[in-house]
């Protein structure tokens, strides 16, 4: 895994979204079309913003996936996924191919159909997050690494259901839903490069673990350093537990 620690959350948001380009374009160049899987919540706002404002990006040739969404939560719902990517993503794009997970009416059959989609290619690129608790997409720890199910549906911890209410993004712990759609770990691993955005001091503890403890369910995105083709974007704040060893420091804030 190659790490880059930057001084503050936009420049860490350029940098990933200049990489995450590049392989877009060049997957669109070799073969017609990118497959690209988006995360979602507060660590990836500056990441898609500058992604959107990336030049020369043939969006009506991409084909978007996410990682997870809520069962139970209403379409616009503030918190919902569909509406974050659809408000940051998709208008701002013109992106035409993108696959909606829809855990309101009948999340195991959005489970089936959509991944039946997402595993009938490879995926070019998985931009993914690190939570509080080391969760990759909503794989809680002890996550599951065996199953090879595109999608799974999962119940939240509440250390998880706790971070969306101090995100913002809920009022109380009540209001965040028990369970949610989530892509598999095998089906992240599968993409052919894997960009990590994880800005903000609060996962400066889940990105030690991640990184300095073992490799296993208990810290579900320590799974990361196995990739063949990975990236770890990170602020100073989030790589201030990082023993000296373990960084390479390959970039700078502007």
């Amino acid at each position: 895994m190659t790490i880059r620690v930057f001084g503050g959350k936009v420049a860490l948001g350029r940098a990933a979204a200049v990489q995450a380009a590049d392989i877009i374009r060049r997957a669109i160049g070799e073969r017609g079309a990118a497959r690209i899987l988006v995360a979602t919540g507060s660590s990836q706002l500056e990441f898609l913003d500058a992604l959107t404002a990336a030049p020369d990006l043939a969006w009506p040739r991409v084909e978007m996936f996410h990682l997870d969404e809520y069962v139970g939560l209403p379409a616009g719902h503030p918190a919902g996924f569909r509406r974050y990517l659809l408000e940051r993503l998709i208008r701002r794009t013109g992106i035409t191919r993108y696959h909606l997970l829809d855990g309101e009416m009948d999340p195991e059959g959005t489970c089936e159909r959509v991944g039946r989609l997402l595993a009938a290619a490879p995926v070019d690129t998985a931009f993914v997050g690190i939570g509080e608790n080391g969760h990759v997409a909503f794989n809680d720890p002890p996550a599951d690494f065996e199953i090879d199910a595109p999608y799974l549906i999962v119940r939240l911890d509440e250390a998880c259901r706790r971070q969306q209410v101090g995100e913002g993004w809920f009022r109380t712990i009540g209001d965040v839903p028990e369970r949610a759609i989530t892509i598999s770990v095998r089906q992240i691993m599968k993409a052919r490069v894997v960009i990590s955005v994880v800005p903000d001091a609060r996962k400066a503890e889940a990105v030690r673990r991640s990184l300095e403890g073992p490799i296993g369910p208990e810290t579900p995105a320590s799974i990361l350093r196995t990739h063949p083709d990975a990236t770890l974007y990170l602020d100073q704040t989030s790589a201030s537990l990082l023993a000296p060893g373990t960084l390479r420091r390959s970039a700078s804030a502007v």
